[in-house]
């Protein structure tokens, strides 16, 4: 399947509607979405545990994390979490492709916006799981806290006091909430 900048790109390809190049766009139902960007809290959150990520899972060559930039398929469908992460052993010897991964990752974290429909979100996270991600995060700035999705119905809800650790899909992986969550303008 090809990116939206690839369909662009090659006008032998049908496309339904006209897409913006500047844009990231996931195809779900058979249609072009736009994945509209939330801002700098969200990216800000989504940034730091990132960071956290990828100190543990370079430090303990686990496999590979990827930013809101990385698309999986996802079913039927092209997903763009805001931050994925692939286990080593799911990396193919060749490495990694130079467009969508054709499986999914281990773990999508999805972090709420403002604009994010409620039945939208849980929609996503029905896919994840239908399409064999292990575990999906969900990160609410608003109320800072992060939901941990087992399964479709098995959560574990954490609170910016809590510690997040990750024992299946990230083992050995900690991190203090509140570091997340935290004011930038704020130190310590």
């Amino acid at each position: 399947m090809a990116t939206p900048k690839e369909l662009l790109l090659d006008p032998n390809k049908n496309i339904e509607q006209y897409l913006d190049p500047d844009k990231e766009y996931e195809f779900v139902d058979g249609q072009w979405e736009e994945k509209v960007m939330a801002g700098a809290r969200h990216s800000g959150v989504g940034t730091r545990l990132l960071i956290e990520m990828g100190i543990h899972v370079k430090a303990n060559n686990l496999g590979s994390l990827y930013g809101a930039d990385g698309s999986f398929s996802i079913g039927k469908d092209e997903r763009i979490p805001d931050i994925s992460f692939l286990s080593i052993d799911r990396i193919p010897a060749e490495g990694e492709p130079e467009s969508i991964w054709p499986i999914a990752p281990d773990l999508a974290v999805e972090v709420v916006s403002p604009n994010d429909a409620h039945e939208k979100v849980m929609s996503k996270i029905y896919d994840y799981f239908a399409a064999g991600v292990r575990q999906v995060w969900l990160i609410s700035p608003e109320h800072k806290t992060l939901t941990i999705y087992h399964s479709p119905t098995k959560t574990t809800i954490l609170t910016e006091n809590d510690e997040l650790i990750s024992k299946d899909v990230l083992p050995g992986f900690r991190c203090q909430l509140r570091e997340i969550f935290k004011n930038p303008a704020q130190a310590g």
